[in-house]
Parts: C-alpha cells; sequence; structure tokens
C-alpha cells in the first residue's frame, strides 16, 4: 500500500521540480504594422522634344530648300529671291529645274548677273522661267530630239550624244535626278537663255570685245526692235 502511494508522489514532485526549473520566456514584443504605402502611379509617357524636329529633318525638302542645301547654286537661289518666285518653285509642283551653278552665271558676260538682279521684274523673270518645265522630267525620259515648254513659254531641245551626254539647248547637263518633295533638279553648266536674250547678248559680248556690232546686232542689243528683227530675218536682208 506504501509503495502504491509512493509513486504518485514521486511523479508530482518531478513535475513540481521541473516547472521551477525551466526558464521564463519573455513574451515577444509586440511589433507594429507597417505603416500603408500609396500605389505608384505610372507616369504618362512624354513625347521626345526632339521627335518632331527629327521628323521635320526626315521630310524631303522642296526644290528651293535643296538648291540652297546644295551650296553651288547661291547666285540661282538670291536670283530666284529677287525674281519674286520662291513661293512659286515652293509650290506642289511637280517641276523640273535646270539649275545653272554659280559658276555657270560667273561666265556670263560681266555685268550681265548685276544688271539682271538690278531689274528683277524684268529679262530675270523670264530668264528664270526658261529653266523650270512643268511635270517631273526624269533623266530617263529625255531622248534624243526631245522638246520641251518651259514656264516662260519657250522651247527646251535636248540633244543625247553616243556616248550618252546630254545637252539642253547646247548647256550641258552635268548631274541629274536630284530629288526634291516638288520636282527634281538637273545641273547645268551654263545659262540658258531665251532665243532673243542669246541673241543679244552675244552682240553685247562682240561689242565689249571691242567689235564694232552691224546695224542688226545692234538692233537686237538694243531689245526694242523684235519686231524688225524678225521682219528682216523674214524677207532675206540679214546678210
Amino acid at each position: 500500500m506504501a509503495r502504491k502511494l509512493m509513486f504518485p508522489l514521486l511523479l508530482i514532485a518531478a513535475l513540481v521540480f521541473a516547472a521551477c526549473a525551466a526558464p521564463a520566456t519573455e513574451a515577444p514584443a509586440p511589433t507594429e504594422a507597417p505603416a500603408p504605402t500609396e500605389e505608384p502611379v505610372a507616369e504618362e509617357p512624354t513625347e521626345e522634344p526632339m521627335a518632331e524636329e527629327e521628323m521635320a529633318e526626315g521630310e524631303m525638302a522642296d526644290i528651293v530648300d535643296t538648291a540652297v542645301a546644295a551650296g553651288d547654286f547661291g547666285t540661282l537661289v538670291t536670283a530666284v529671291e529677287a525674281a519674286g518666285l520662291v513661293d512659286a518653285l515652293k509650290g506642289e509642283g511637280p517641276f523640273t529645274v535646270f539649275a545653272p551653278t554659280d559658276a555657270a552665271f560667273a561666265a556670263l558676260p560681266e555685268g550681265t548677273v548685276d544688271a539682271l538682279l538690278a531689274d528683277p521684274s524684268g529679262d530675270l523673270t523670264q530668264i528664270l522661267l526658261y529653266h523650270v518645265v512643268p511635270g517631273a522630267v526624269m533623266a530617263a525620259d529625255v531622248t534624243d530630239g526631245l522638246e520641251a515648254e518651259t514656264l516662260q513659254g519657250g522651247m527646251l531641245t535636248f540633244v543625247v550624244a553616243e556616248d550618252g551626254s546630254v545637252t539642253v539647248n547646247d548647256v550641258a547637263v552635268v548631274a541629274t535626278d536630284i530629288a526634291a518633295a516638288n520636282g527634281v533638279i538637273h545641273v547645268i553648266d551654263g545659262v540658258i537663255l531665251p532665243v532673243a536674250e542669246e541673241e543679244a547678248a552675244m552682240a553685247e559680248e562682240e561689242m565689249v570685245e571691242g567689235e564694232k556690232a552691224d546695224i542688226v546686232d545692234t538692233a537686237v542689243a538694243a531689245g526694242d526692235f523684235g519686231t524688225l528683227v524678225t521682219a528682216v530675218e523674214a524677207a532675206g536682208l540679214v546678210d
């Protein structure tokens, strides 16, 4: 009987001893909940400031701006501005321009360019329009003997040599098919003059060189006797 009571007492004592010996554990300190954060707002994409400029740079320039950018048509551009033809050549077109280089203008008799610029509403406008053909005439379209009417009303005649070189009214075409937004530019190494102006320039050049002009050339150079000169030529009295 005593042995039966002893075992439960020992068990109780062991449990009490274990409870006293176990280290006390601290309760975990409460942690603060993180403050709610705002959802990041997606920024709307902004247009690149250079996009418009890059698009503008990617667009093909018109005939006038193309000539300016080329850098070898300073006199031509000055003449076009003086004659008030800039807006016309910036128009819808298409146009084909036979563009004389600066060297071509410099080859004219001394003082010719200055005289033309001094009276832009006179011969200058007619000469410039004589270099412009309505429509786009590409190099591949040119055949020997082809004629094209200019905005001035006169005709241009093309000659294609056996080697493929091309002249227009006896002026050499040195570069072709320069594309513009409203047409095409072909570079020529001379200034094409309408017939009356060409005859007058030749007569003036002869006089400058010291040769005394005859009556016919003097009348041509004066510029006021077109009908008379035509009648004399028709009657076969020039010689």
